[in-house]
């Protein structure tokens, strides 16, 4: 296979890639964006169900904790997206991580197979969430986590979006600009794809044109 970091590919508006030489792997690295959508607004239902019904939290706090994990969530998409997605290509290895990762995306944007992490990938990150901060937070877990998971999958909802289908004539317009400079302009610039927060927080948001 080709072994390139995606910033020397320019991308393509059609095509996909076979990553793997096994067919399971290769299916495994493809999905269908409702799927883990599903998947996390279920899990997400559960985990509030059973922070309302069995646990001791006030009521007042479950919605703080949801909305904080959220915001949380906004952070890691843009840590990962910036330092981890876009890693610098140092070794061989680095540069074909990245581009399985990420790059084949920024080569083929349109490709709506791999518009999301796969399920399997994506359910045991969030077990790893859930296992760390039960250990920092006790039960508050269930109300944070969900907010995270919720996070995740309103990310995941405008990614499908932005990718699959024309801007809208509102507000939300600015989400699909901000994408399209990240992949055919800049991508060293917009990393925030559900919210733009944290590119002018630190920084990597392009100045607006007059």
């Amino acid at each position: 296979m080709e072994d390139k970091g995606f910033t020397t590919n320019k991308p393509k508006n059609s095509g996909t890639k076979q990553l793997f030489d096994n067919p399971i792997l290769e299916r495994l690295s493809r999905t269908h964006i409702s799927i883990p959508i599903s998947i996390f607004v279920l899990i997400s239902g559960i985990l509030l169900f059973y922070a309302f019904k069995y646990t001791t939290l006030p009521g007042y706090l479950i919605p703080l904790l949801f909305l904080g994990g959220f915001l949380f969530f906004t952070l890691i998409e843009y840590l990962v997206h910036r330092f981890v997605f876009h890693m610098e290509p140092t070794s061989n290895f680095k540069k074909k991580i990245q581009y399985n990762m990420h790059g084949v995306h920024h080569e083929f944007p349109k490709d709506k197979d791999r518009l999301a992490m796969p399920p399997l990938l994506s359910i045991t990150l969030a077990v790893i969430f859930f296992v760390i901060f039960y250990s920092l937070m006790n039960t508050k877990v269930f109300g944070f986590l969900p907010g995270l998971l919720m996070g995740y999958a309103s990310y995941l909802f405008v990614h499908y979006i932005v990718h699959a289908y024309a801007p809208p004539k509102n507000i939300f317009k600015e989400l699909w600009v901000n994408h399209a400079i990240h992949h055919y302009k800049d991508n060293s610039t917009v990393f925030g794809v559900s919210s733009p927060l944290w590119d002018y927080v630190f920084g990597t948001m392009p100045p607006k044109k007059k």
